[in-house]
This record gives C-alpha cells, structure tokens and sequence, in this order.
C-alpha cells in the first residue's frame, strides 16, 4: 500500500500547463497592492474563496497549529482575521502572538506568505465584525475578536513549469 500510495501521489500533477508569467523585478512595490492585484487575478481565474488562507500559530513551548480562516481587511493595522479568543488559536495567539498566513490559488500557481506579529483589535471592532457575520442572531458575543497581523515579512511566489519558480520576498520594518 506504501508504494502505491506513493505512486498515486508522484503521478498527480503539481500545476496547471499555462502559468501566468511574474516578473518580482517589474513587480508592485507596495506589497498590499501587489496582493490586491493577485487577489482579484484569482478572482478572474474563477478560484473559490481566494480570500481563505492558512493561518499558522504556535504555542508559548513552539507547538505549531494552522487553520483556514478568511481575510477580513488590510489596513494600517494589518492583515485582519477573527476568531474567539477561547479557541485554540486564540489561546495560543495570547501566549505567542505571532503568526504566519498563507494563501494558496493553484489555478494560477501562485501563494503569498505573511509573517508577523499579531494585535487584538478594538472591542468595537470585533463587535462590528460578530455582527456582519451571516447567521448571526443579533446577539453580543464577548469573546470574539478581530486581530491584525502586522507584516514583518511578506513572500510572493509564482510557480514555473521549468522548476524556476519566483519568489519576491519583502521585508518590512515594524
């Protein structure tokens, strides 16, 4: 079962034939805007939920955990997301309050990573974003919270059908 295991996953292919051509030296200096650009080409592509990204945490002792969660905003805070402060990573947000995100469009071959540190947002904030979730009853909800990841680091990275894939990496200072 090992082998063929194996053999069903050497066999499936890693991207599409046709990859939309990046070139990191031309490339958008603002990193948002650069997202902006990608997110709305992942859009046109027809990719569902191009918004849904990974997000990786750890633990106080670095034990990691990851999830998808959907990008709310980016604004001069940061890279918004939500979640209770009484999940998992919401407990693990409060002991290390750092955290990776990572979108992934396969149609186009291309992620965006995004590393930094992660805030709570305002309680009104929070509040505002409890409310404009679908099925909400109307009700308060205490411990939801809006958090901002503030980049330190962002990586945009484009696949190549000959291996050479491109990554544009930008450091940013905080």
């Amino acid at each position: 079962m090992t082998e063929s295991f194996r053999s069903l996953l050497r066999s499936l292919p890693d991207f599409p034939a046709s990859l939309p051509p990046f070139d990191a030296k031309a490339a958008e200096s603002d990193p948002t805007l650069l997202f902006q650009g990608w997110l709305a080409a992942a859009l046109a592509a027809g990719v569902p939920q191009p918004h849904a990204f990974s997000l990786a945490t750890a633990t106080a002792a670095g034990q990691p955990s990851s999830r998808m969660l959907i990008l709310k905003n980016i604004d001069e805070a940061g890279w918004h997301f939500a979640s209770s402060v009484t999940s998992r990573k919401g407990l693990e947000l409060s002991e290390n309050p750092r955290a990776a995100m990572n979108f992934y469009w396969p149609q186009l071959g291309r992620q965006v990573r995004v590393v930094g540190s992660v805030i709570e947002l305002s309680a009104e904030a929070s509040a505002r974003d409890w409310d404009e979730r679908p099925a909400t009853d109307g009700r308060p909800n205490p411990s939801w919270r809006l958090y901002a990841l503030q980049p330190s680091e962002i990586e945009f990275w484009q696949a190549s059908a000959d291996r050479n894939h491109v990554r544009y990496r930008i450091e940013l200072s905080k």
